[in-house]
């Protein structure tokens, strides 16, 4: 193998581009446009906290061509530029603090997903949400999942994980969420998917997913724990009960509309559970 082709192939796994010849100076690197990112069509569900959003992604994971790993809250995992000087510095690259955080997910994921062996990326955590627009912003291809459970039946599962909580405040936190998950499925394409349809057909549910990703349905995606337990703590996640099971359980049933208080009305509405 001569020099030439051997520092390609190194320049080529270490960066994803390949050396170009210039006549007067030889091998150089090519600027990648933009746009270019590592992370090739990743996946984000977007969710409510307590919506079921560790048993889709637990499921999902189980694909052979899909990375879902534990939540990893990237919405705080930032660039500190502590100096003016290095602030400065960045802003003569055409860089500010926003464009290096979104390299530094972008080559951490598509590294993360790379030692997997998997293809690509689904990722959940409830506060992805609320950056949404960013997400878009970082990767043009992203694909969206949005999960959707009875808004009632969130307050009272995320009031219960909190009882220092009055129930005005529970609402007060988890509409956030519902509200921001529904101005972005109302906003972008996806697919929209619910939590008490999960629990009733998994495998319908997640085939139908597959089917919008375009991979085909694999069966042992329902034995979701077999490799996957180690995520269920806190701050990865769901860890109770009912996820360590290692089967699907069924939701609870419905609220009866008459207990749904006044200010969750319009988001059941929105999402046909009235």
């Amino acid at each position: 193998m001569n020099w030439k082709s051997s520092t390609n192939d190194v320049v080529r796994r270490a960066t994803g581009y390949r050396l170009v010849r210039d006549q007067q100076h030889g091998p150089v690197l090519p600027l990648p446009d933009q746009s270019h990112r590592h992370l090739v069509a990743p996946i984000f569900i977007l969710s409510s906290v307590r919506s079921g959003s560790t048993l889709l992604r637990s499921i999902m994971g189980g694909h052979s061509r899909l990375y879902a790993p534990h939540e990893l809250h990237l919405r705080d995992l930032q660039v500190d530029l502590t100096t003016e000087y290095v602030t400065q510095s960045m802003k003569a690259l055409g860089l500010d603090k926003r464009d290096l955080e979104h390299l530094l997910w972008d080559y951490m994921l598509a590294r993360e997903v790379a030692k997997a062996g998997k293809r690509h990326l689904l990722n959940k955590t409830p506060h992805d949400v609320f950056m949404w627009r960013r997400i878009e912003g970082c990767w043009p291809d992203a694909r969206f999942v949005f999960l959707q459970r009875h808004p009632y039946a969130v307050v009272r599962s995320w009031h219960a994980a909190r009882p220092h909580w009055s129930l005005e405040e529970a609402i007060d936190s988890a509409l956030k969420y519902m509200e921001t998950v529904e101005e972005a499925r109302t906003s972008r394409p996806g697919i929209t998917v619910r939590y008490e349809d999960l629990t009733e057909d998994a495998e319908a549910v997640c085939g139908r997913v597959c089917e919008y990703l375009g991979i085909d349905w694999e069966p042992e995606m329902l034995d979701y724990a077999k490799n996957d337990r180690d995520t269920f703590r806190a701050g990865f996640g769901d860890w109770t009960r009912k996820i360590r099971s290692g089967r699907v359980q069924p939701a609870e049933p419905l609220p009866d509309p008459a207990e749904v208080p006044p200010r969750l009305k319009d988001i059941c509405a929105a999402w046909r559970y009235l």
